[in-house]
């Protein structure tokens, strides 16, 4: 009950008046990688997408990288929320994404060649109009960025070389042009692009921009593609890309702020609209590009991790750095985003190994520091802590029940939950690879009763599928 003093009243009483909260309506469930990205994301968000209304993108653009595989059709993501491949999901790119509109069409268009799962996709998709767009002439400029980085300081940040960075700069700078820019005035939207361009002209002169040409070809999708996809909410499971621009390894982190306060400010919703919020880690870690990397083997060990998970780049192509698991770094993704569950990926890489171990502090000049630094050049002279665990040298590929794992691998499992502290409730999708079809393993650690339920019922479907003889979905 709030109490209001109405100053001026005749006789200025003390009014009392109850003032009910407004619904907060649905809650959204948020999938977050807790690592450097490749953790898997896009394998638990189709999982969760079964029971959703709505899969959001809410960051970043086609930097990202996502691998789902349906009826052993394998489809690869980069814009397009792994979602949609759910006919009955409705996929919605929220205003926090930036979106090179070629790109989308050409993703769209090259998975629909794959198989059956996009049919249709334009009548399920979304995008909002507030969301800015990544122009040709952006990922020409990440181009230039990098090499001149290359020729000054002899090493460049590793960027995919989509845009992102430049398009999110402009938008900071309040110059970027937004989807809705385009439905409006296209006279007054062209005038705003050749601004744009002899901008970067004028810093990049090197840079070959056509006007004309790229004018001419978003007026075409302007026309024909864009107005039918527009705009905007219901129950909804979300996906983050990688590292966040503020709070990770800066400079070498993405552009946008993939925490869980990135989806507020990326889809438009209140705080108190999110839910469960689970963070992806794969069972040992792994990096694509430049940047420190404490647990990183660079030895015969990391050359098995990437050929045993499979490690390439799902956008660009190139080999991820392995090393073993990096708690300290779990840890802060954790204190940042507040995971409620922890969806465990790619254990059996680890089926071989007689012995593992996990990175639980780090030191630096000899002292345990109780952080995990915000400086590059300190995080690259820590010295990495770790706890040796026993391994299994056993096939867990086949396992889908926590009790079928070996007991040392049940151990691994356990080790990580109690280190990380993550209240009582964890899902856990084990695979040796993001693409294997039927691999989720539902823990008897996880008490939420709710998605428990949810998760055996999807396990109990895909049975009645496969006894009917029907074609199976993976989750």
């Amino acid at each position: 009950m709030h109490k209001v003093f109405c100053e001026g009243g005749s006789h200025g009483e003390d009014r009392t008046s109850r003032v009910t909260s407004p619904r907060v309506g649905n809650k959204v469930t948020v999938v977050l990688g807790a690592q450097w990205g490749d953790e898997g994301k896009g394998k638990v968000v189709d999982l969760l997408a079964q029971d959703a209304d709505m899969v959001c993108r809410c960051q970043g653009g086609n930097n990202a990288g996502h691998t789902v595989v349906v009826d052993s059709v394998e489809y690869d993501f980069h814009l397009l929320p792994s979602g949609i491949i759910n006919p009955k999901v409705t996929a919605f790119i929220g205003n926090g994404v930036v979106i090179h509109l070629p790109g989308l069409f050409e993703e769209a268009e090259k998975n629909m060649r794959k198989g059956k799962g996009l049919e249709g996709w334009e009548n399920r998709l979304i995008i909002s109009d507030r969301a800015h767009i990544v122009f040709d002439f952006h990922q020409a400029v990440d181009g230039v960025q990098e090499q001149e980085r290359q020729q000054r300081a002899g090493k460049n940040l590793g960027t995919t070389k989509k845009g992102i960075g430049p398009v999110y700069s402009a938008k900071a700078a309040r110059s970027g042009l937004r989807i809705c820019d385009l439905l409006a005035d296209f006279q007054e939207f062209s005038e705003r692009f050749k601004h744009l361009a002899s901008q970067y002209k004028s810093m990049y002169p090197s840079l070959e921009i056509d006007v004309d040409g790229e004018l001419e070809k978003l007026k075409v999708t302007r026309v024909d593609r864009c107005k039918g996809l527009l705009l905007y909410k219901m129950k909804i499971a979300l996906t983050l890309p990688k590292a966040s621009l503020t709070l990770r390894t800066y400079p070498f982190v993405t552009s946008s702020n993939c925490t869980v306060g990135g989806v507020c400010t990326g889809l438009g919703m209140p705080p108190q609209n999110v839910g469960e919020v689970y963070g992806v880690v794969k069972a040992y870690t792994t990096r694509v590009g430049i940047g420190a990397f404490p647990a990183e083997q660079n030895n015969e060990l990391g050359e098995l991790l990437q050929s045993r998970g499979k490690e390439v780049g799902v956008t660009t192509g190139r080999k991820r750095r392995c090393g073993w698991l990096d708690l300290m770094l779990i840890k802060y993704a954790h204190m940042i985003n507040g995971f409620t569950a922890i969806a465990l990926t790619k254990l059996d890489i680890l089926d071989v190994l007689p012995e593992i171990k996990v990175g639980v502090a780090y030191k630096v000049d000899g002292e345990i520091i109780p952080h995990f630094p915000a400086n590059q050049e300190v995080l690259q002279k820590v010295e990495v802590q770790y706890e040796t665990l026993p391994g299994w040298k056993t096939d867990t590929s086949a396992a889908r029940i926590f009790d079928e794992l070996p007991e040392n691998a049940q151990k691994y499992v356990c080790y990580i939950e109690d280190h990380l502290g993550v209240p009582g409730k964890t899902l856990k999708g084990y695979s040796s690879s993001s693409k294997n079809e039927n691999s989720v393993i539902y823990s008897p650690s996880y008490r939420s009763k709710n998605l428990y339920d949810f998760l055996s019922a999807v396990e109990c479907k895909r049975r009645c599928i496969e006894e009917c003889g029907q074609p199976k979905r993976f989750g």
